[in-house]
């Protein structure tokens, strides 16, 4: 039977013992309903993972030894920041689950001109903190350790602005080149246009940005497939996917 893994935040020093957070308890007792002497791993983002048995459970707390610190090696070798348009109702969601489940390292949400989303700062707030908890839940379910940022939303014209020397890539069907002519490298920026795709204005920006433009094949894609379809196949050619 497959051990639970679970996010815990904070130090995790092998053979103390400490009470899990209030997520993380909602999670081993009301959705595992684990109970003492259960085992379990938690990780705190730090890239190791912390083997760790229940000794006391209750309504509101749940409390584990930890046994050890174990490194975790799944980290792929090539690291991904995505910059994702915002998109509508749970296909964003959907988006930032499977590139952490692929290997992204950084995700950066983008307003664009074509997005459709208008969301006030009390609602962007709980949308970031509700992505980052889909990263962590992404990362529980994979296996990984090292918990992705998901950075506060920008505007596109901000983030292509940002100082990098990374390789920069921006998919287009009609382009020339395809992700196997790209010569290897450790890390790269990946944007995503949204639904609507970009407007011509912001793919004169990618251009002026450095962006490479790259396609996948002759179909045009739906923004959270394009994304996946195109971590996909950088991994297969750059990182750890076999």
């Amino acid at each position: 039977m497959r051990i639970p893994r679970i996010y815990q935040p904070g130090l995790l020093p092998p053979g103390a013992e400490i009470e899990l957070a209030e997520d993380a308890v909602n999670h081993v007792g009301r959705v595992l309903r684990m109970q003492t002497g259960a085992e379990l791993v938690l990780f705190n983002g730090d890239g190791f993972n912390y083997p760790a048995q229940i000794v006391e459970t209750g309504k509101k707390n749940v409390r584990v030894k930890l046994v050890a610190a174990n490194n975790n090696p799944v980290e792929s070798p090539l690291r991904i920041h995505l910059g994702q348009g915002i998109s509508r109702g749970d296909r964003m969601d959907f988006a930032i689950q499977k590139a952490v489940e692929l290997g992204v390292t950084e995700i950066t949400p983008l307003f664009t001109e074509r997005c459709g989303v208008k969301l006030d700062a009390e609602r962007l707030q709980k949308r970031t903190e509700q992505w980052q908890k889909i990263a962590i839940s992404a990362c529980e379910q994979s296996g990984r350790s090292v918990v992705p940022i998901v950075h506060p939303a920008l505007s596109l014209d901000k983030w292509l602005a940002q100082n990098t020397n990374e390789l920069k890539l921006t998919l287009d069907p009609w382009a020339k080149d395809t992700i196997k002519t790209l010569r290897p490298v450790s890390a790269l920026r990946l944007v995503i246009g949204p639904e609507g795709g970009f407007s011509d204005r912001e793919v004169a920006l990618t251009t002026q940005a450095g962006f490479v433009a790259v396609q996948l094949g002759p179909r045009v894609l739906r923004t959270e497939t394009a994304a996946l379809t195109a971590i996909s196949a950088l991994q297969l050619q750059m990182g750890d996917l076999a």
